[in-house]
């Protein structure tokens, strides 16, 4: 049963990542789809539920049926479509990640989940901006990045081996101040 509702959108809500979740995170995070542009291993279950207890704040993604209260809902009233985290927020800048299903890619819901998760940040941190990092080929997270008004900061060349290449990782940052012109 996915957890509490964090925050939410017109479609998504964001909801605490549970015990039971993990399973999905899991599942999802093998699908190569997911995998390859965010250049992670396959991990197993006992590695998933590790994360789940280091102290960035992650959400699970989720579409809520109308009967869908904001305490923990049954499984019947929730559709899992992804995760969004926050992550170093305790000594740096808050740094995003986020991924979703492949059957919703493209739809907006990516878009709204990391919109309601830079308010999330910047109202629990005191942080003067917020970062993000996607490879240089993966020019739907660079997009979704740069249309909620990220900046590209830096590039960080041959970061990673994926795919049988050493791939760029590019840099993204979006300060308070932007974003909060942005939602005026």
């Amino acid at each position: 049963m996915p957890g509490a509702r964090v925050r939410s959108g017109e479609r998504v809500t964001l909801r605490t990542v549970e015990e039971e979740d993990i399973p999905f995170v899991q599942r999802a995070l093998a699908n190569r789809e997911i995998r390859h542009p965010m250049g992670n291993p396959v991990l197993n279950r006992r590695r998933v539920a590790e994360l789940r207890e280091d102290d960035a704040d992650r959400f699970l993604v989720c579409l809520d049926g109308a009967d869908a209260g904001s305490g923990g809902p049954d499984e019947c009233e929730v559709t899992r479509i992804g995760q969004v985290n926050v992550t170093d927020a305790d000594y740096k800048r808050p740094e995003l990640g986020y991924w979703l299903v492949p059957s919703v890619h493209g739809e907006g819901y990516g878009t709204e989940a990391v919109s309601l998760v830079i308010d999330y940040a910047f109202r629990t941190y005191d942080a003067p901006a917020v970062g993000a990092e996607a490879y240089d080929f993966n020019d739907a997270s660079r997009g979704l990045l740069e249309s909620l008004g990220f900046r590209k900061e830096g590039r960080r060349r041959k970061y990673m081996f994926v795919d049988g290449a050493h791939r760029d990782m590019v840099q993204y940052g979006l300060l308070r101040e932007d974003w909060c012109e942005r939602t005026v």
